[in-house]
């Protein structure tokens, strides 16, 4: 059954995500988990103040986790303002997420200047055999005003 998107949750995505136009921990990618219409997590891409894996949907699982007291997040839904990569994906997969919900492609993101794989979220659920429902471009135009105003910052490393 497919979930039917809430703008709110992918607009608290995005508002996170804007936080790194003014803190630069990271790039402009924000996710929100939410399980029955509850926000579990609301996390941004932190990157350059942690490290590597810190991108805005792992940040999200670790904290949605620690919020149930389990790594097994299913019926939870992920709002992800851009379209996770290879690692994302997998984690997503592995703490059993019901839903993908994504506003921009890799392809966007590579566009951007960001260093992707073009390994794409239908690739990865059908070669891995996994459940994930996957619904794209939600809210896409707002995704992509993140890019947008990105390249035209200061702060606006890729990585």
């Amino acid at each position: 059954m497919i979930y039917q998107p809430i703008k709110n949750f992918m607009r608290m995505a995005i508002d996170d995500a804007l936080v790194n136009f003014k803190m630069p921990t990271g790039g402009p990618f924000g996710a929100c988990i939410v399980k029955n219409n509850d926000i579990l997590a609301v996390s941004r891409n932190t990157v350059l103040a942690e490290d590597a894996t810190c991108h805005a949907e792992i940040n999200a699982i670790r904290t949605a986790s620690r919020m149930l007291g389990t790594f097994n997040l299913e019926n939870c839904v992920i709002y992800s303002t851009t379209e996770p990569c290879p690692m994302c994906f997998g984690a997503i997969h592995w703490a059993r997420i019901s839903t993908i919900i994504y506003g921009t492609s890799i392809e966007d993101a590579l566009n951007a200047g960001f260093n992707e794989l073009t390994v794409f979220t239908q690739t990865m659920k059908q070669l891995g055999n996994s459940s994930v429902e996957i619904i794209e471009n939600f809210m896409r135009d707002e995704c992509m005003e993140l890019f947008t105003e990105w390249i035209k910052t200061k702060n606006n490393i890729t990585y």
